[in-house]
C-alpha cells in the first residue's frame, strides 16, 4: 500500500470530506486505514470487573485507503504517490512537486 502509518492525510468523499487527520493503523488485506478523528463512532460498552465504569465511547473506525490522498508536506496539498531509487533505497515521492515523503 502507498499510506503508511503515521502520513497526514486527506479524506476525498464521505461524511469526512476535506479533513486532515493522521493514520494509525494500515490494514493491506482489506484495504483499509484507520484515521485519527475521521469516521468516528459510538461504541457501547459494559463493566467487564466490578467497579469498572460502562458506558459509549467514541472509536475510530477503518475506511478504504483509496479515499484518502497523502498530503505533502512541502506543497501541503493531498497528492497521489510516486517511486523512485535513491541511493539504492525505494522512496516515496509527491507526483506534484517532487519532495521525498517520508
Amino acid at each position: 500500500m502507498r499510506i503508511h502509518k503515521g502520513d497526514t492525510v486527506q479524506v476525498l468523499s464521505g461524511n469526512d470530506k476535506d479533513k486532515k487527520g493522521e493514520v494509525l493503523e494500515v490494514i493491506p488485506k482489506s484495504g483499509k486505514v484507520i484515521v485519527k478523528g475521521i469516521n468516528v463512532r459510538k461504541k457501547h460498552v459494559k463493566p467487564k470487573k466490578q467497579g469498572e465504569a460502562g458506558g459509549i465511547i467514541p472509536v475510530e473506525c477503518s475506511i478504504y485507503a483509496s479515499k484518502v490522498a497523502v498530503v505533502c508536506s512541502k506543497c501541503g496539498n493531498p497528492t497521489k504517490i510516486g517511486y523512485k531509487i535513491d541511493k539504492d533505497k525505494k522512496v516515496r515521492i509527491c507526483k506534484k512537486c517532487g519532495e521525498i515523503i517520508k
